[in-house]
């Protein structure tokens, strides 16, 4: 049971660690309020569930009797690497959350006269859910120690023909396993590194200084938010475990009643614990809840004293997500659609740019519409004082510059390779995609005023804001996209580039362009609830105003 973990394994996930540090940091930068505070929480429970998935690992020691068929995790570094990345990976991302948050910037301190438990804010019924799941994985995973190995059936040549007719088979063969304490000890180490380091990242979260800026209920209730995030993700690692041995175990032998196929009771178990836990309650700090800013588009929409113009705007965020999410319905099809010149790196590349346009196009008319239908043309134009945040502007940047990288690396590697270059195409897409977000800034920047009274003053500039919002929002998510795309589809340009990723497995190109794109998906996602909280609504002006 012994394997060799290469050095250079370690430089993905070390370099997708900083950028998971940075995307974390930048969301409590500028103004570490009650507002990013939240929102920076959310987004550590996105990252570390994303980063979790065990599919890799499913079919973890079956081996494999046809061919054609998918490979499955059978060596000892097979599972070590499918199994070790998601939990680790989930474990890094809560403790970078934490440490994530900004130091205390005041000249004084104060010191805190109580010392921090864990079980002060630890939530006693997820608590124990959880430590009931880790004992069932547990039971599980010691149920198939005493399984037997079985040898796979190879498919055999059809009667009659040789072995190079057709396919050269006949039927699919029939399925063999390792040993199942072979399997057992390997699911049970990773059981445990999963229990230690949640234990862990609960110290890490006990021990975090207080946050300045939020006062101590705040502080107490932000802590129990970690660790709800964090114990419902590392539950459904664990019934993922037990999900993993069931498949296993219910493998039937090879033999003359050997089925191709099987029903395995525990990956039920395994999507009833996600769903419990994915509808699981997240505690809200109580300054949010007691100020009433936690405002979402459905209730603005719902509330009679919403400007209209605030209204279409939220509605066009809505009919972004549906118009930009469009172009993945065709992805089953692509290869039909494009067969050849736009397959590979270019189909993918020509696929992010659309879905981009889209979003940018839904942008700019929807700022059409908002002048249409309440537009003035003698109504003054109010900018914004900030159009973009600090903290999602450098992100901007950062995106921009993780692109150039990417390009002109990859740019090197098929150089030589002496091939066809796929990263022209990739920037003359993002030319055309700077172009649809020029159109679409010049939209929100010459946009007609919205008249405003009194009790809707700087309705107009907030809505520029929001619109502003969404073009960088989405010009980061794409740069990211972008990036991964090239880095997912050009791994070879990049094994000749640097000789010795091609000797690892996972590459480290691979799991960066898979973070990159995780990052992605997470950025375009990211709600605009701070800029919908400053929208003027008539009836807090008529709730503000003193009784006669």
């Amino acid at each position: 049971m012994s394997f060799y973990l290469p050095p250079l394994v370690l430089l993905g996930p070390v370099i997708g660690a900083v950028l998971v540090y940075l995307f974390l940091r930048v969301q409590v930068w500028s103004k570490p309020d009650a507002k990013s505070v939240e929102s920076h929480g959310l987004w550590v429970g996105i990252i570390g569930w994303m980063a979790s998935s065990l599919q890799a690992a499913m079919s973890a020691g079956v081996i494999r009797a046809n061919p054609t068929a998918t490979t499955a995790p059978v060596t000892a570094e097979q599972i070590v690497g499918a199994l070790a990345w998601p939990v680790l990976a989930m474990l890094a991302v809560h403790a970078l959350g934490q440490w994530s948050y900004p130091a205390p910037k005041a000249p004084r301190r104060y010191a805190e006269l109580t010392v921090r438990r864990i079980r002060d804010f630890l939530p006693r019924g997820l608590a124990w859910t959880t430590a009931a799941i880790f004992t069932y994985a547990a039971v599980v995973i010691a149920w198939i120690t005493a399984l037997p190995a079985y040898a796979p059936v190879l498919p055999q040549p059809a009667p009659g023909r040789s072995a190079d007719y057709n396919t050269g088979y006949f039927g699919q063969g029939q399925d063999g396993r390792i040993a199942g304490s072979e399997l057992a000890g390997w699911l049970c180490g990773a059981l445990a590194v999963l229990a230690a380091g949640t234990w862990l990242v609960l110290v890490l979260i006990a021990r975090r200084r207080q946050l300045e800026t939020l006062d101590g209920d705040d502080n107490r209730v932000l802590r129990g938010i970690a660790a709800n995030r964090l114990l419902r993700t590392a539950a459904t690692i664990a019934a993922g475990l037990a999900a993993i041995a069931g498949n296993f175990a219910v493998l039937p032998a090879p033999g003359a009643a050997w089925q191709s196929s099987w029903f395995n009771l525990l990956g039920f178990v395994n999507m009833a614990v996600l769903l419990v836990m994915w509808w699981w309650r997240v505690p809200k700090l109580p300054s949010l809840v007691a100020g009433g800013t936690t405002v979402s588009g459905q209730a603005l929409r719902a509330d009679p004293g919403t400007h209209g113009a605030a209204k279409l705007s939220i509605s066009i965020g809505a009919l972004m997500g549906i118009v930009g999410a469009s172009p993945l319905l065709t992805i089953v099809f692509w290869y039909s659609f494009i067969p050849a010149q736009g397959q590979g790196p270019l189909g993918l590349a020509i696929l992010v740019a659309v879905m981009a346009s889209l979003v940018l196009l839904s942008i700019a008319v929807g700022e059409l519409l908002i002048a249409r239908n309440y537009g003035d043309p003698e109504a003054p134009l109010h900018w914004p004082r900030q159009p973009v945040s600090r903290g999602l502007l450098t992100f901007g940047i950062v995106s921009a510059a993780i692109f150039a990288v990417a390009i002109v690396m990859t740019g090197a590697g098929q150089g030589l390779l002496a091939t066809t270059p796929s990263w022209p195409a990739s920037l003359l897409l993002t030319f055309g995609v700077g172009i649809v977000a020029a159109a679409a800034i010049l939209a929100a920047r010459r946009r007609r005023g919205v008249p405003e009274f009194p009790e809707e003053q700087g309705l107009d500039a907030v809505l520029r804001a929001i619109s502003m919002y969404r073009i960088v929002r989405t010009l980061t998510a794409y740069g990211l996209a972008q990036s991964a795309a090239l880095l997912l589809t050009n791994v070879e340009a990049w094994a000749a580039l640097f000789p010795a990723f091609d000797r690892l497995a996972p590459s480290p190109v691979t799991l960066i362009g898979a973070i990159l794109l995780a990052i992605a998906v997470a950025v375009v996602v990211t709600p605009v609830r701070s800029l919908f909280r400053a929208i003027p609504r008539a009836s807090d002006a008529t709730q503000s105003q003193p009784a006669p």
